[in-house]
């Protein structure tokens, strides 16, 4: 009977739980973490009162009891020796183990800059984190700065923004979400932000952070800034310490190959310290976002349970609401070559699609909720990107018309080829755990049958209909706050 430790109880370890033991029903399983089992990427829903803290859950105890689990809770890794097969845990006890999945997630990189230690300085990273932020604001109308204009920077900005705080942003480069949107994107976001009464300033850093109740953040061009805290988004890293002296491999983060396994036979790495595959090719990537950490989990536990299953990468992808406008990017989205664009500032709607020859390799969008994602085109961009579709019919038609990706995405069995698709070679079955034990409606709805029952007779003549945004004026202003 094969003993396997899970270090980590975010989404890549309790994936690979729940395969191991959809796989191997007679292993040993034990999860070490040093927090419960909980959505650190639902945090933001809880601080804008969106949904109730239990909600945060994706474990409990009657659910890892069902799945035969033993935990170490509130407990950390110390040192991992791979010869002894053994785990320190808090520098006291040993774990033997005979496969290891690393799954330690990552943590905030902590600025040099100097009263950012001080009190009612957060990073927001922790279910603690957003308690501490909810209680030490009490005023009628809160203020924050944020300092790091990334994507969690600006997730915590609209969770703080739905709330009506007043807030302003500060980035060191150039332009806020470097790492998710280009250039014109970045402007639709900043100008956006600006109407709707947040404070974006770029290009400089922050100097100093001062005060106890009442903060004064002082920037590199003499501005300064008063709020009642400051929030840290400046980056981050993963938790790699304890394998000092391993021998595991370590570039950015743990090198893994296409089974998810490191260097040293047996012991294995998911989700944001794993730097693995990269779906469109090139050196091994770490992609610290849900979705990787997901299929790492699921392809780390399968190869944990003895089966043989290979992952064909992951790939980046970003989709964020920035106060009501929404933008999404996948895959070699910075690149410029060989684009296809569009773009209506007054709205603003933007359109970016990146190609390697007839393939899609990257792609942006931007614009309000009803020009975006509350159309399918967000998944569909997605989905001829990751399904990698051979376009040669179709890039002349979306060079012409950006906004009409359902025809391609369509004709293109860009759908089937994804359905196909399974991440260990099995369908996929429903988590074990759901909030308040509330499993997936099956039955369909009572206009179920209006939808998929009703064709128009001239279906296949009616005019196409474009994506609204494209030619629509600029939405009617928000009200500042």
């Amino acid at each position: 009977m094969s003993h396997h430790v899970i270090l980590g109880g975010g989404p890549a370890g309790v994936n690979a739980i729940e395969t191991i033991r959809q796989l191997d029903p007679s292993a040993t399983i034990t999860l070490v973490s040093d927090e419960r089992a909980y959505a650190r990427m639902a945090l933001p829903y809880f601080l804008a009162k969106e949904i109730p803290q239990a909600q945060l859950d994706t474990g409990s105890d009657e659910y890892f009891d069902r799945l035969r689990v033993e935990r170490h809770i509130g407990r950390r890794a110390t040192r991992v020796d791979p010869g002894a097969r053994r785990l320190n845990v808090d520098n006291r006890d040993q774990i033997g183990f005979d496969n290891l999945l690393i799954a330690t997630g990552s943590s905030p990189v902590q600025p040099p800059i100097p009263g950012a230690d001080g009190k009612h300085v957060y990073n927001l990273w922790t279910l603690a984190d957003a308690l501490a932020v909810m209680e030490s604001s009490k005023a009628k109308r809160p203020s924050a700065v944020l300092v790091g204009a990334g994507f969690i920077g600006l997730i915590i900005l609209n969770a703080l923004h739905k709330l009506g705080w007043k807030l302003a942003v500060v980035e060191l480069e150039g332009q806020i979400l470097p790492r998710m949107l280009d250039r014109r994107g970045a402007e639709a976001a900043e100008a956006w932000l600006r109407e709707r009464g947040v404070d974006v300033y770029t290009g400089c850093n922050v100097i100093g952070i001062d005060g106890a109740r009442r903060k004064t953040v002082s920037l590199s061009d003499g501005t300064k800034l008063s709020a009642n805290l400051v929030i840290l988004s400046t980056g981050i890293r993963p938790n790699l310490g304890f394998l000092d002296g391993s021998g595991v491999q370590i570039d950015k983060g743990v090198v893994v190959d296409a089974h998810l396994q490191s260097s040293v036979p047996g012991i294995y790495a998911a989700g944001d310290v794993a730097q693995g595959p990269n779906l469109l090719g090139g050196p091994p990537v770490i992609h610290a976002i849900q979705p990787t950490a997901v299929d790492h989990g699921r392809i780390a536990g399968a190869n944990m349970a003895g089966q043989r299953r290979a992952y064909a990468g992951s790939l980046v992808m970003n989709i964020l609401d920035i106060a009501g406008l929404h933008s999404a990017s996948f895959g070699r989205w910075q690149e410029s070559d060989d684009t296809t664009v569009t773009w209506n500032a007054a709205r603003p709607v933007y359109r970016k699609l990146v190609w390697q020859g007839t393939r899609l390799v990257g792609g942006i969008i931007v614009g309000p909720i009803e020009d975006t994602t509350m159309l399918t085109d967000v998944g569909m961009l997605k989905g001829l990107i990751q399904s990698q579709v051979d376009l040669a019919e179709w890039k002349h038609y979306l060079h012409e018309r950006p906004w009409d990706l359902r025809r391609a995405y369509v004709a293109s069995r860009a759908a089937g080829k994804l359905l196909a698709h399974t991440t260990i070679g099995a369908p996929s079955q429903s988590r074990g755990f759901h909030f308040h034990n509330l499993g997936p409606r099956t039955t369909p709805g009572p206009h179920h049958a209006d939808f998929v029952g009703t064709l128009p007779a001239n279906f296949d003549t009616l005019p196409r209909t474009p994506t609204p945004g494209i030619y629509k004026p600029k939405p009617p202003e928000a009200e500042t706050k």
